[in-house]
């Protein structure tokens, strides 16, 4: 893309129109703007060609070329307006509706892009460029025949392009072809034997149908061609791994983690391989490591847990296995393990009492076999020890993610759900300005100082919640099991984790005051904060991709699908019970996000604006949201009223948004 861009330029340069009627300091800003533009200094770039069109605003060559600038300084909405300035000058422009095509392709905004592309090719139709362009939008935009086709239009005109074959054999390959996949990849390798994406493609394909022998020559012979491309090492190990080489294995991770320091994943599998080979010792520095990385997955405790035990260190094995607890107090493996441990420490009251919990949470999953949702869990002797492929990464909460494209970009998390939670009046965020005076009331019914309505964490310690927690239940020991009390009892028990024992608390209490639609709003969302725990034992990673070309960076869904539909029933009967209860929308809006129904989810979060205008966090969730149905434009606006009202996390997006979809 980079050697097209300086060609183009490199071009611009002998338009006879632009010179023949040039003066000097048209000529001479015309000719700096493109020096600069080839040394890669694209901001000196664009002040050059400022002064240039400051004179000439009819110049749409200099619009282009300051489109390129900021398209390189990833200011697509720039780039987009300025390539429209140059087509509006010279409607017949093939190159600038190319360009435009790609910055939209960027920006996600598919159907647009399509069109630009369908106006350069029936501009210049000899062209090959827009038809491999075009490809890669459609390969993104997962309409794979109709990629497979351009780029056969490409290849025919440009057959020594090796990236058009992956582009090619990545799309048969999402249409289930493996064998015109490896076609492809052969083909591609042959074309440039230099290049270590068509080995590591192929190989790939190997590895997933068990071909070691050929997927570890393939990854040998891309490291050969790049020695620094950590996913080359990565993937080896694994075939080393699979082939019970486990030194080896160690030796390729040592090399991922030399060239990313960082790489959680990596340190994650090599704790896992050297717990296998006996090297506890240094298994616990990587588990440290990763804990360091993903504090709050439950995986890294519990397998360090197991780590400290081989190592005879019982209270350190007993403290993870409570902190992976403490995370997903229903995670039954847990509270077997830390049992048998309680045992050893002569601790006979505490191990039974977890064995009898394990027993207890057996019992409630394997009720609920017949719910896909829960039925992982039936089976307690599940081991979480594989090495997991690069194309994975610790998840985190579900409300982090929406399903479908998310490119594994951290910044653009939704923020969480509204509920009623216990935070500590002095440290609250300011006053929110929409008050109903139905939530004021209703507040004030139960009498609890630190009962607010928040989507935030709360701020009080772990330690005091559970102090709390214990108050609350000697108060309905004592006899006092009103609603009200059953209410403060399931937020207490939502707070500390004990989704199971909320829920059914919560429950009672609407058992009492079916009409009250605030029991509702927290039963759903705990029912949700379950799932999003269920989620992360269950997949505990997700796909993301690290490769450079655009086209390559499709990512997988997971195969299990977590459903919302109780959580949602309750905000159902919110919203039926108090239709000005904005909140209860926006938490809808939410849970239809998570399950890949954008536009319903879009309509939820407008109706929670039209009741609330000041709704910061619901614009910002819209924000979003519309950024992944691709109205980049509007999703921005709405994230930049969010950052009006205060949401800080609304710049970073802001900041970030380009990259959504490269």
């Amino acid at each position: 893309m980079r050697k097209l861009v300086i060609a183009i330029i490199a071009a611009l340069a002998l338009l006879s129109g632009w010179e023949a009627k040039a003066q000097y300091n048209r000529e001479y800003f015309f000719w700096m703007g493109r020096s600069c533009m080839m040394n890669n200094d694209y901001q000196e770039a664009i002040r050059t060609l400022n002064i240039l069109l400051r004179f000439e605003e009819d110049a749409f060559e200099g619009y282009f070329l300051r489109g390129i600038a900021k398209y390189n300084l990833d200011d697509l909405l720039g780039a987009e307006e300025d390539f429209s300035t140059a087509i509006r000058l010279n409607p017949v422009y093939t190159q600038a509706y190319t360009y435009r095509a790609i910055t939209r392709s960027r920006l996600g905004n598919y159907d647009d892009a399509l069109q630009d592309f369908r106006e350069a090719i029936e501009l210049r139709p000899d062209l090959p460029g827009p038809y491999y362009s075009r490809g890669v939008t459609r390969l993104l935009n997962q309409q794979f025949k109709e990629a497979i086709e351009d780029f056969d239009k490409f290849i025919r005109q440009e057959n020594k392009v090796a990236d058009a074959f992956i582009c090619r054999g990545l799309s048969y390959l999402h249409l289930k072809d493996t064998v015109k996949a490896y076609e492809n990849f052969n083909t591609a390798i042959r074309t440039n034997r230099e290049n270590p994406n068509g080995y590591n493609r192929r190989g790939g394909l190997y590895l997933d149908q068990e071909r070691y022998a050929e997927a570890e020559a393939d990854f040998n012979k891309a490291i050969e061609c790049d020695s620094t491309y950590l996913l080359s090492f990565f993937n080896r190990a694994l075939v080393y791994n699979a082939t019970n080489r486990p030194m080896q294995a160690l030796a390729d991770f040592d090399r991922v983690i030399q060239l990313d320091s960082t790489n959680s994943l990596t340190y994650f599998n090599r704790a896992m391989l050297r717990t296998q080979i006996g090297d506890y010792n240094r298994a616990l520095e990587d588990y440290d490591r990763v804990a360091l990385y993903s504090p709050n997955n439950v995986l890294v405790y519990y397998n360090r847990a197991g780590v400290h035990a081989q190592l005879g260190e019982i209270e350190q094995a007993v403290k993870d296995y409570s902190a992976a607890i403490e995370l997903y107090p229903d995670f039954a493996n847990a509270y077997i393990y830390r049992g048998r441990l309680r045992e050893l420490l002569r601790d006979p009251q505490g191990a039974r009492k977890d064995r009898e919990t394990a027993q207890r949470k057996i019992a409630e999953y394997r009720s609920r076999l017949s719910d896909s949702t829960y039925s992982i869990f039936a089976d307690t002797t599940q081991r979480f020890d594989r090495l997991l492929s690069f194309d994975s990464k610790f998840a985190g909460s579900s409300f982090d993610r929406i399903t479908g494209h998310n490119g594994g970009h951290e910044e653009m998390r939704l923020l969480p759900l509204f509920k009623f939670t216990l935070m500590r009046p002095d440290t609250l965020p300011e006053a929110r300005p929409y008050r109903l005076q139905r939530i004021e009331d209703f507040k004030t019914r139960i009498g609890n100082e630190y009962l607010v309505l928040s989507c935030r964490e709360s701020n009080i310690e772990p330690d005091s919640l559970v102090m709390l927690d214990k108050e609350y239940a000697q108060r309905l020991k004592n006899g006092d099991t009103s609603w009200t009390r059953l209410f403060e009892r399931g937020v207490s028990q939502a707070l500390i984790k004990q989704y199971t024992n909320s829920v059914n608390t919560f429950s009672t209490a609407i058992e009492q005051n079916p009409s009250n639609p605030f029991l509702y709003l927290n039963r759903s969302t705990t029912r949700a904060e379950m799932i999003d725990f269920i989620s992360s034992i269950d997949n505990s990673y997700q796909r993301i991709s690290i490769d450079s070309d655009p086209a390559n960076r499709l990512n997988n869904n997971s195969k299990r699908t977590y459903s919302y539909d109780e959580a949602v029933a309750d905000l159902n009967k919110a919203v039926k019970l108090f239709p000005d209860f904005a909140e209860a929308y926006y938490n809808r809006a939410n849970l239809r996000a998570l399950s890949g129904s954008l536009p319903e989810a879009y309509e939820d979060y407008t109706k929670a604006i039209e009741l609330n205008p000041s709704f910061a966090e619901a614009y910002y969730n819209r924000g979003v949201i519309q950024i992944f149905m691709k109205d980049t434009r509007k999703g921005c606006l709405d994230l930049s009223k969010a950052g009006e009202l205060g949401i800080l996390e609304a710049y970073e997006v802001l900041k970030r948004y380009a990259h959504l979809e490269n």
